[in-house]
Formats: structure tokens, C-alpha cells, sequence
């Protein structure tokens, strides 16, 4: 068996001969940073009354395909952040997933950082950076983001769960997307309120991982995460954690087991999803092949996610073409339709009520 020490130097030499998958990321001016925001963020919607009514009358468990093209088409979309593994070689599989739920219906505007149209965020960028871009977006969409993380993307995105929990620092500072800059103020204006609130203390409606854990929890920069990974705060509302057997990168004990399954500190609602041992641990997420068929994106659609804890997948449908990756792409596709309706209706009921008081 080999020793920690040597794991670690195999890993950091697979990353240095790979390629990390980071970005240099260029901001915007802040003129310049005004007029991209005015152009290209939706801002907090003002719908017309028959629209409003006819998203408040949504089943979010059980959002058509229809529903998406005549009702949630005409209204904005949360933000969703992906974050993307450790390798260059995995952006282009989460850049898939981007066209993938674009091609079922969701905004690009909402899937695109619109600083420098980038689709995702890498696993090496801060935590902290990423939550306060979550807080900026929130605080000018009045929809609050979710988060969708590939291998070590999946433990980012539970570290930012637990920044946002106010596990690693009191305080963090809003982040704006267009200039990369910290707009050097760890409060915003809460849109459904209209009241000052710390970016700590946050709630995102849905975030999920899939393959997180395995060997790169000895990776210095997860370090910090080795007793935090399966445990999930408050932090947010709905959480799905991916996982597989066999996954030597993604699962610990090679995913066998419930070491691999995360459970909720608080009243967080979280199911862990074990998905099959043939999926490739690096590929899950592309999954734009899917749309080429439409009698995958029609079972997709029709999806219906459990709602037990734990959830072993098995797809029970042959289909004519490449189906590789769809009981993913349609257990995340189902969750984000879900909280979109969700997240529209929050926001709605809040204007009218502040309307009603005013």
C-alpha cells in the first residue's frame, strides 16, 4: 500500500502534467462593470400580474417541459454556479452540463459569469470569493443562486455551504462578478425585505456535489474540509450528494460504504444518490449528448426525484443512442426546475406582501 506522502506527490504530479484547470481571471472596470450589469444581470423582476399567477400555480415537483417553454422561459432564472474538478481537462465536461440545461430550457444569461464568459468556477478558487459572489447575485436578482460541483468542484461547494454557515470566518465581504474585486462590505440589502443582513447566515435553495472525496482529500487545498465534508449546514435548504463504488478520485474507501454519504447538521434536506459504477468519475458531467434525443429529454423531463435519503439509481429504459450520464443530468435537471419555480414564487409572495403593507 502506498504511503499518504506518496499519494499526495502522485497527485500533485497528475495535476502538474495535466493541467489545472484555474482561470486567470481579468475584471472588468468599473465603468465598464456598470454598463455589463445594467445590460446583461436580469436584476429583481417585475412581472406582468398574469405571469405572476401563473408561476405562483406551478407544482415545483412536478415541472413539465411545457411549464418551462411558456411559463418560466418569460421570467428570470437563479444564478447557478458550477464549479468544475481539478484538472483543465474537466472544464469542458461541466461546460456540457451548461449547454445540456440550456438546451432543456434554462437561461444562458443564468448559467454564464458575465464578467469574462466563463460557464464555471475552479475548485482552486477561494471559497470565500465564491460565497460573496453568491451574496452580489442574490442581493441584485432578488433569487437566491445554487451550486452544482464535480469532483473536487463537490467539495468546494460544501466548503462554501460552510462559509456561508460562518464556519471559517465571522465575516465575508460581497464579491462582485464583473470586476473580480471585493466590494469591501460583508453586508447586503436583502431584496425581499428591503433590510441590511450579514453575507454569513445566507440559506441557498439547492447545491449538490457528485463525486467528492477520495484521494483528493489529501490535496492541501481540502485539507481544511477532511472533517467537514459529509456533514452539511444550514446553510442551505435542499443538498444532493452523488456517488459511486469503484470511484478510487471521488469516493472515499473507493466509494464503498456510507462514509461516502452526507448527512445534515441542522434542518438542511439532504439525499444521498449512488449512481452506477460504470459512470466515468471525470465525464459525469457531460451530459450534452443527451439532447440529440428526444425521447431522453422527454424521460428527463418527466423524472421524478425521491425524496428517501438514500437513493440507489438504475435506469429501467433502454434507449436507441448515448445515454451515458442521463440519471444525473435528469436528478440535477429535476432539482433545478424545482427551485426555480420555488425561488420565483418566494419572491413574488414577498413583493406582493410589501406592496400589500406598503
Amino acid at each position: 500500500m502506498k504511503h499518504p506522502s506518496h499519494l499526495l506527490a502522485l497527485l500533485v504530479c497528475v495535476l502538474v502534467f495535466s493541467g489545472c484547470g484555474t482561470y486567470n481571471r481579468r475584471g472588468l472596470d468599473p465603468l465598464h462593470a456598470r454598463q455589463i450589469q445594467q445590460e446583461v444581470v436580469p436584476g429583481k423582476p417585475s412581472l406582468p400580474r398574469a405571469l405572476e399567477d401563473q408561476i405562483l400555480a406551478l407544482n415545483p415537483e412536478a415541472v413539465t417541459a411545457r411549464d418551462v417553454a411558456e411559463v418560466l422561459a418569460r421570467a428570470p432564472a437563479p444564478q447557478i454556479l458550477l464549479i468544475h474538478g481539478g484538472l483543465a481537462s474537466v472544464i469542458d465536461e461541466m461546460v456540457s452540463f451548461s449547454e445540456f440545461l440550456q438546451g432543456m430550457g434554462y437561461p444562458a444569461v443564468s448559467l454564464t459569469n458575465a464578467g469574462d464568459g466563463t460557464y464555471t468556477f475552479s475548485c482552486y478558487e477561494s471559497s470565500e470569493m465564491i460565497a460573496g459572489v453568491v451574496a452580489w447575485y442574490y442581493e441584485q436578482e432578488g433569487l437566491r443562486p445554487m451550486i452544482v460541483g464535480h469532483s473536487q468542484g463537490g467539495i468546494q461547494a460544501i466548503k462554501v455551504l460552510h462559509q456561508l454557515a460562518g464556519h471559517f470566518a465571522p465575516k465575508i465581504e460581497v464579491y462582485n462578478p464583473l470586476t473580480w474585486q471585493t466590494e469591501q462590505r460583508n453586508e447586503i440589502v436583502d431584496p425581499l425585505t428591503g433590510e441590511r443582513r450579514p453575507v454569513v447566515g445566507l440559506k441557498l435553495p439547492y447545491v449538490s456535489s457528485v463525486g467528492a472525496g477520495g484521494l483528493t482529500r489529501v490535496l492541501p487545498n481540502q485539507w481544511e474540509m477532511n472533517f467537514k465534508l459529509r456533514t452539511i449546514p444550514d446553510s442551505v435548504e435542499d443538498f444532493t450528494g452523488f456517488c459511486k463504488k469503484n470511484d478510487l478520485l471521488g469516493g472515499d474507501y473507493l466509494g464503498y460504504g456510507p462514509a461516502n454519504e452526507s448527512e445534515a447538521s441542522g434542518a438542511a434536506v439532504v439525499r444521498n444518490v449512488w449512481l452506477p459504477t460504470g459512470y466515468d468519475h471525470g465525464r459525469i458531467p457531460d451530459t450534452k449528448h443527451l439532447l440529440r434525443n428526444q425521447a431522453m429529454k422527454d424521460w428527463i423531463n418527466n423524472y421524478r426525484a425521491s425524496t428517501e435519503p438514500v437513493v440507489y439509481l438504475k435506469l429501467d429504459v433502454a434507449f436507441a443512442g448515448d445515454s451515458r450520464h442521463i440519471l444525473w443530468a435528469a436528478d440535477v435537471w429535476y432539482s433545478i426546475k424545482q427551485h426555480w419555480v420555488l425561488e420565483l414564487q418566494r419572491l413574488i409572495r414577498a413583493q406582493r406582501l410589501r406592496k400589500h403593507d406598503n
